[in-house]
C-alpha cells in the first residue's frame, strides 16, 4: 500500500543523529526569526503577529473559523491595518473577510457544498445591491474615484454580498449558537477595554492606543470629550476611536444577546454570565454619551419587552429611566437628552444645519443622488448625521426606498418564523435577537450615519451581518416547522430532536 505521508515517512528513514541535527537547525532558524522580529519591533506586536500567523493558517482550513475571525477583528481592531502597501493599505477586516470568502468558495470547488440556500428576500438585497453599483457609476460624471474610495465601495459592496454567503453557510441551530457565543465573547471584551480606558488616566490611555499606531490607528490627540470640549466629560471609546461608532456597535450587539438574560434556554448556559455581560456593555454604552445609540438600545428593549417571557425587561427599564434621573451622576446624561430634544446644544444646533443642507442635495438630486465620487455644486456636500440623509446624497431617494423594501421584508419574512418558532425556545431567543438587533442599528441610523459611510467599513459589516442573521434564522425555523408538519412525529418531540432532524436534512442535502 503507497504511503500517504512521503514526508513522514521519508523522516523516520533517517539517521537518529541525522534527525537530530535537522530539528536543531529548524529550531534555530525559527527562534532566530523570533528574536529577529522582536529586534525590530515591540514584543508584543512580535507576539501578536507570531499568534497572528497561526491563526491565519488554522482559519484557512475551517470556514466557521474565518467567519469568527471577522467578528473578532470587526468588534476588537475594527480600523487596524497590515503594516504594508499593495497599491493601498489593506485592513485586517479586508483579510479577514477575504480569507472567509476564500474558504467558502474553495469548499464549493471542491464539492463539499451544493444547493445554495436562499430566501425571498435576497431578491431585494441583490436589487439593492445593484442599485448601489449604478449610483456609483452615475457619480463618475462628477469627479473619478480615489484609490481609497474605491477600495471603500468595493469593500461595501463585499460586505452586502456576505448576505448570501452566511445565509447559505449557517444551515445549523448549532452554528446559530456558536455565534452567539462568539459576538458576546467579542462584545464582553470590547465594552471591558471601553471602560479600563475611560477609568485609567488619559495620559495612560493616549500612550496605550498610540502604540496602535503601527497598524493604522491615529498616532495622538485620540481622548474624545462631549463637544470635543476637554471640559467636559471624558467619552469611552475603546478601541472604535470614535465614540458614537462605538455607541452603536454596543447597542446593536447588546440588543442581539438581551433576550439570552430571560430566555427559557439560553444560549450560555450560566445565566449570571449574560447579566454579567449586558451589565457590562450597559455600562461602556452609558460612557459613551452616545444619545442616539442609547436612545436606540432603550427602544430595542422595550419591543423585546412586548413578547411573551420577556416581559421582565419592562419593570428593569422603568427602574433604569428613574435611576438616571435622579442619581447624580447620571446628571449629565438627563442634561445632554435635554439638549438634544430642545435643540440647545452645539452638536444638536450642527446637525440640524447638515439635515437642512442636506435636505438641499436631495432636492436637487432626488432620484439617483450624486454617488460617491464628488459633487456637482460648490455650495453642497454629502455629509450629514443621518444614516437616511447620507443614503439619499449618495443614492437618491431611490436607493431610500429600495433599502426600506429591504428592511421590511427581512422583518416580514422574520414575523413569518416568529409564528412558528415557539416550540424551540433556544432558536425563539437568538431570532428575537437578531431582529431586536437589527431594529437598534435602524433607529440608531436617524442620528448617526455610520452603517453606510464608507469609511466605517467596520460599521457596515456589523449592520449586514445582522441582516444575514436574521435572515438565516428565520429560515432555519421556517425550514424545521415545514419539516415538523411533513413529518408530525417531530412535532411531538424536544427541540434538540428537531434540530437534529433539521440538521440532517441539510447535510443529506448538501452531498447530493
Amino acid at each position: 500500500m503507497q504511503s500517504t505521508a512521503p514526508i513522514g515517512e521519508w523522516l523516520s528513514r533517517l539517521d537518529r543523529r541525522v534527525y537530530a541535527i535537522a530539528i536543531g537547525v529548524v529550531v534555530g532558524v525559527i527562534g532566530g526569526l523570533v528574536g529577529l522580529l522582536i529586534a525590530l519591533i515591540e514584543p508584543i506586536f512580535a507576539a501578536g503577529v507570531i499568534f497572528g500567523g497561526l491563526a491565519a493558517l488554522y482559519v484557512l482550513t475551517n470556514v466557521h473559523a474565518a467567519l469568527y475571525a471577522v467578528i473578532a477583528i470587526m468588534a476588537l481592531l475594527p480600523f487596524g491595518t497590515f503594516p504594508f502597501r499593495i497599491g493601498f493599505t489593506p485592513t485586517l477586516l479586508d483579510g479577514a473577510l477575504g480569507a472567509f470568502i476564500l474558504v467558502y468558495l474553495l469548499q464549493w470547488m471542491t464539492g463539499r457544498r451544493g444547493n445554495i440556500r436562499v430566501t425571498p428576500v435576497h431578491g431585494l438585497v441583490l436589487v439593492y445591491l445593484g442599485w448601489l453599483i449604478i449610483a456609483f457609476v452615475l457619480g463618475l460624471r462628477h469627479g473619478m474615484p480615489t484609490s481609497t474610495t474605491a477600495r471603500q465601495f468595493a469593500e461595501t459592496a463585499l460586505t452586502i454580498g456576505m448576505v448570501f454567503i452566511l445565509v447559505d453557510l449557517l444551515r445549523q441551530s448549532q452554528a446559530l449558537r456558536r455565534l452567539v457565543l462568539v459576538i458576546m465573547l467579542a462584545l464582553g471584551v470590547q465594552a471591558l477595554i471601553s471602560v479600563t480606558f475611560w477609568v485609567l488616566p488619559e495620559a495612560a490611555t493616549e500612550r496605550t492606543l498610540v502604540r496602535l499606531a503601527r497598524i493604522g490607528y491615529p498616532d495622538g490627540g485620540v481622548i474624545r470629550y462631549i463637544e470635543d470640549d476637554p471640559l467636559q466629560p471624558e467619552r469611552a471609546i475603546g478601541t472604535w476611536v470614535d465614540p458614537n461608532a462605538l455607541g452603536g456597535f454596543l447597542a446593536v450587539a447588546a440588543a442581539l444577546i438581551a433576550p439570552q438574560v430571560f430566555a427559557r434556554r439560553p444560549v450560555l448556559r450560566w445565566r449570571l454570565l449574560s447579566w454579567v455581560v449586558l451589565g457590562l456593555v450597559g455600562l461602556a454604552l452609558l460612557l459613551t454619551f452616545s444619545r442616539a445609540s442609547m436612545l436606540a438600545f432603550g427602544i430595542a428593549l422595550l419591543f423585546i419587552g412586548m413578547f411573551r417571557g420577556y416581559r421582565g425587561f419592562l419593570p428593569l427599564i422603568a427602574l433604569g429611566i428613574i435611576g438616571i434621573l435622579i442619581l447624580p451622576q447620571t446628571q449629565a446624561y438627563v442634561v445632554r437628552f435635554v439638549e438634544a430634544f430642545t435643540g440647545s446644544d452645539l452638536a444638536t444646533q450642527m446637525r440640524i444645519g447638515e439635515y437642512t443642507d442636506s435636505l438641499r442635495l436631495i432636492g436637487r438630486y432626488p432620484l439617483t443622488g450624486v454617488g460617491f465620487t464628488g459633487v456637482p455644486d460648490l455650495d453642497i456636500y454629502t455629509g450629514a448625521a443621518s444614516l437616511y440623509l447620507v443614503m439619499g446624497n449618495h443614492i437618491g431617494v431611490t436607493g431610500i426606498v429600495l433599502f426600506a423594501s429591504t428592511m421590511i421584508g427581512v422583518f416580514v419574512y422574520g414575523w413569518r418564523a416568529w409564528r412558528v418558532v415557539g416550540d424551540n425556545p433556544e432558536l425563539r431567543s437568538i431570532l428575537l435577537g437578531y431582529h431586536a438587533a437589527l431594529l437598534t442599528a435602524l433607529i440608531n441610523g436617524a442620528a448617526d450615519h455610520y452603517f453606510f459611510r464608507l469609511d466605517f467599513h467596520a460599521s457596515i459589516t456589523l449592520f449586514w451581518l445582522v441582516v444575514a442573521l436574521c435572515l438565516s434564522t428565520s429560515r432555519l425555523a421556517l425550514e424545521m416547522h415545514a419539516a415538523a408538519q411533513d413529518h408530525p412525529v417531530v412535532g411531538a418531540i424536544s427541540w434538540r430532536a428537531q434540530s437534529s432532524v433539521s440538521n440532517a436534512a441539510s447535510s443529506t442535502s448538501s452531498a447530493k
